[in-house]
């Protein structure tokens, strides 16, 4: 069995390989070969699945060496892979939901004339993340963390001849590139703290490390995972992100991308528990960017960006249970699984609705579209009710979970952050009931097409200059994976919590505590679907009770504030670009004046004393001769002297 793990990166990044290479004689059926490979790496995930469930809970560990990746000296890095059960449950969730989503590609991307290369993209993304996953050392995972952002880079800007796309993906490299420092600064110091980069000797020797070092490989990891997981200080380019193709966007925010940071941190999990104030650092990390995103998508009347900034602030309730330790660390991973599968579902979604809408994102420009899209009403409506924590299904589960071991935490800091969590889920319930009502209810407010679609752009029934678009339901190859999503939406909470099953399949690798919350949870129930009501009921009153204005009105600051994000990128512009821009200026004085002042002030020195010496070199032999005479006279009187004294 050991060897089928090999395979489940092998297959996509074979796919990834053929397609890229191939040529243009795989046009025709170059999305199938991709579709198929995913598929197929699935196939082996249930497989490694159902072998590992036939044996005992504290025996379900797989490993394989595959090659000594370099030898050198005393130094030593293997591309070995380690399967176990937290590995398991993300290779299931990036291969299940990654191969619906190049199901969906298929019909999204039926009219693009890159069709193939899309699809070698895709695989090879799902390849990086795979191998992210399965690595059994840190040096390996970074290979595969580096092939994420790679593959990100390509698909963010897979419409590079749209100016925006290729801003976007220069953006989202540039900003995980600062997160990638903080990887490889961690990798730096646990190799001379621990000799080694494999899991078991790091994670297992953490306890005799100091907590100085730890803290600071803490710190470190956290950044990583700020940038891959789109968490503050470093979230600026998720919202970006959408220029990609919307499958691209379901693919990061659901299966693969944004999901990084959290395995990260669970993984690590024995360097934060010895680490206070990196564990601290991590739980205000997740409290702040799930404020932060939910507000941002409270403003947006793009879809897409509206979900971005959703998937920001349930990344943000992930990082913050990692956060908790082992209180924690089970709920991160099982809101992660539920949220691959309504996260996605409502991407698909909004994909749908695009396609059908020419295109068009702006939710002021829908309205009314329940009766033309029933499917996709259905299926994206039961995604909201899962994000919003409905009773019953699967996110109801999960953040209720996250909020009870929040407030576990005891004392202020459990307060704090409970109080966050819950405001958190009331503004969730605001914002996606106003991304709902402003799509799927009211009146039709549609626009007429400014011009036909452009070749390339994203694949939709064109209409020309001035004609209404004419809502229709998708093809069965993108209505067939958000059936899929929506039952998984409906069902995997309640799955998860049978028997604690969730919680007894990953306790071998993560650990787990109960908490001892100072509230019950059914008071944390209570509280958490007070919220729920009050955030439908707002959202409810303003866009379900009143007309829709086609044109957003101007708003209060703080709504201005939020359809910038906030001001992240005015803050990145004046701090990181304006100062960057003072620095260079600053290094530039510098080096014009102390630099080339010293440099030039030599040569000058020595040009003028040159000068001077060069007038005692006259050429005529009678100069030569008083000077040789006069300084002979001048050593036999030193001598003299000498001799005297």
């Amino acid at each position: 069995m050991e060897n089928l793990i090999g395979l489940l990166v092998l297959a996509p990044l074979l796919g990834a390989a053929v397609l890229l290479c191939g040529g243009r004689r795989l046009d025709r059926a170059g999305h199938w070969v991709g579709t198929l490979l995913a598929a197929v790496s699935f196939v082996i995930g249930v497989v490694l699945f159902a072998y590992l469930l036939g044996r005992s809970g504290d025996d379900r560990e797989l490993g394989v060496t595959v090659f000594s990746w370099v030898p050198v000296g005393g130094f030593r890095a293997d591309v070995g892979f380690q399967l176990d059960q937290l590995s398991m449950t993300f290779v299931l969730l990036i291969t299940g939901v990654g191969s619906l989503i190049h199901l969906y590609s298929v019909g999204y991307m039926a009219h693009d004339e890159r069709r193939r290369r899309f699809f070698g993209y895709l695989n090879l993304f799902l390849a990086a993340m795979l191998l992210l996953v399965l690595a059994d050392n840190y040096l390996l995972l970074y290979v595969g963390w580096e092939g994420v952002g790679l593959a990100s880079f390509l698909l963010i800007g897979f419409w590079q001849h749209k100016p925006s796309a290729a801003t976007a993906a220069k953006k989202a490299f540039l900003v995980n590139r600062v997160g990638d420092m903080g990887l490889s600064i961690a990798i730096m110091l646990m190799f001379t703290t621990f000799g080694t980069f494999a899991f078991g000797p790091v994670l297992g020797g953490a306890d005799g490390a100091g907590e100085g070092r730890l803290t600071a490989i803490g710190l470190m990891l956290l950044l990583a995972a700020c940038g891959k997981s789109a968490q503050v200080p470093l979230q600026s380019w998720l919202g970006d992100a959408m220029e990609g193709p919307t499958p691209v966007s379901a693919l990061i925010h659901a299966a693969t991308m944004v999901t990084a940071g959290v395995y990260l941190i669970v993984r690590s999990g024995a360097i934060f528990e010895g680490a206070p104030d990196a564990q601290t650092a991590v739980v205000t990390v997740g409290a702040v960017t799930l404020l932060f995103g939910a507000i941002v998508g409270c403003a947006k009347d793009d879809i897409k960006k509206a979900l971005a900034g959703s998937t920001m602030s349930q990344i943000g309730y992930m990082i913050l249970a990692a956060g908790l330790g082992p209180v924690g660390y089970v709920f991160a991973i099982m809101h992660l699984v539920t949220h691959g599968f309504f996260k996605a579902g409502l991407f698909l979604g909004a994909g749908s609705v695009m396609h059908a809408m020419d295109d068009e994102v702006d939710m002021r420009h829908y309205g009314g579209l329940r009766t033309y899209m029933p499917i996709t009403f259905v299926t994206f409506g039961l995604g909201y009710l899962a994000i919003i924590g409905f009773p019953g299904l699967s996110g109801f589960f999960s953040k209720d979970k996250i909020i009870e071991a929040a407030f576990a935490k005891g004392g202020t800091e459990g307060w704090i952050l409970g109080g966050a969590a819950l405001l958190g889920a009331a503004i969730t319930a605001y914002y996606m009931t106003r991304v709902m009502l402003m799509t799927f209810f009211g009146e039709k407010r549609w626009q007429p097409a400014p011009s036909p679609a452009e070749p390339g752009a994203e694949p939709a029934a064109a209409h020309g200059a001035g004609e209404l678009p004419h809502p229709h339901e998708a093809p069965r190859t993108m209505t067939v994976p958000m059936i899929v999503l929506a039952v998984g939406s409906v069902f995997a909470g309640g799955l998860f919590t049978v028997n604690n099953a969730f919680v007894k399949w990953l306790e071998p690798v993560t650990g787990h505590e109960e908490g001892h919350s100072p509230v019950s949870a059914l008071t944390v129930t209570a509280a958490t679907m007070a919220v729920l009501v009050v955030g439908v009921a707002l959202a409810w009153a303003q866009y379900g009770r009143r007309p829709v204005p086609v044109t957003a009105p101007r708003g209060s600051l703080l709504t201005r504030a939020a359809r910038r994000d906030l001001l992240q990128d005015d803050f990145n512009h004046v701090v990181l670009v304006r100062g960057g821009e003072h620095l260079t200026r600053s290094l530039v004085y510098v080096d014009h004046t102390v630099v080339d002042g010293v440099v030039n002030g030599t040569a000058a020195s020595v040009g003028g004393l040159s000068g001077r010496m060069r007038k005692l070199q006259n050429g005529y032999a009678r100069s030569y001769a008083v000077s040789m005479f006069g300084g002979a006279a001048v050593l036999i009187a030193a001598t003299l002297l000498m001799r005297a004294v």
